[in-house]
């Protein structure tokens, strides 16, 4: 508040308004794609290759079967690129995640920091990495008894609305910078990627689909992993002793109630 001056208000509260907005855009979503490589390096690699892969079919796409402007804001999107896109982002999803599931290094938690592709990492893998066979049920217009299987990862299912977003949602980012760009009338964020508009239009979407997988991974994916010792070590550094001895006799009351457990085993903690 010291530095106001009179006559500048509206300027200094309007960089003070984009420097929250930077921070929000950038630091913020950047916490939740660091939180997602301690999930697994699946959920950091993964979504990432979704964004590139499809840029890269938006652009073959476009020039090759283009027609229809997608918006005036970016003359050179077209609707057939973005369906194309859509497309080949899903179709690669599917098969990436494939490839991926072959290492634990992708799909265990980070619990190593020092681990690498070789070794190093070590886990039960979470179901949704499992192999299932999907049957379908007896459909009236076939013959009887004729069904149709086909086995593959639950996180093949979820890959591809991972693609889905990355290939309807996720490119707003890249409009949203586009304008930016047209608004400072300027054609490119830099030329540290020659041909493709720097390191800002790479990962102009990358903060929202890093977001998105966490939100993602927390919300179909994640799996309670409390363990005895982390329960035990809460409760005597969080807990008072009246609140530990209230513990105790609650957890024995539910043990004699529910799993019908002799009344001697649970005496002594009530």
């Amino acid at each position: 508040m010291a530095t106001l001056k009179p006559g500048s208000y509206k300027f200094q509260f309007a960089n003070f308004g984009w420097t929250h907005i930077a921070l929000f855009l950038i630091v913020v979503q950047a916490h939740f794609i660091m939180n997602n490589l301690f999930e697994g390096m699946i959920w950091f690699f993964m979504p990432a290759a979704l964004v590139i892969t499809n840029d890269i079919f938006a652009y073959i796409c476009g020039i090759t079967f283009g027609r229809t402007q997608l918006i005036k804001i970016s003359p050179k999107k077209t609707v057939e690129g973005f369906v194309g896109a859509w497309v080949m982002t899903a179709i690669f999803a599917v098969f990436l995640t494939n490839i991926l599931l072959r290492s634990k290094y992708f799909v265990c938690p980070a619990t190593n920091l020092g681990a690498n592709v070789f070794h190093g990492l070590d886990c039960n893998p979470n179901p949704v990495f499992l192999a299932q066979t999907y049957t379908t049920p007896d459909l009236l217009f076939l013959p009887p008894n004729y069904k149709f299987s086909v086995t593959m990862a639950p996180m093949q299912i979820h890959a591809f609305f991972l693609a889905t977003f990355a290939s309807l949602i996720a490119p707003f980012g890249g409009f949203f910078a586009s304008g930016l760009k047209r608004t400072f009338k300027i054609k490119d964020f830099g030329d540290s990627i020659p041909g493709h508009g720097g390191i800002t239009d790479r990962m102009d979407c990358q903060f929202i689909m890093g977001l998105f997988a966490y939100v993602y991974y927390h919300s179909f994916i994640a799996t309670s992993s409390a363990t005895i010792s982390e329960v035990v070590e809460t409760a005597l550094t969080d807990l008072t002793v009246d609140e530990q001895v209230l513990l105790l006799k609650t957890l024995a009351q539910y043990l004699h109630n529910n799993y019908d457990i002799i009344e001697q085993k649970v005496c002594c903690l009530s």
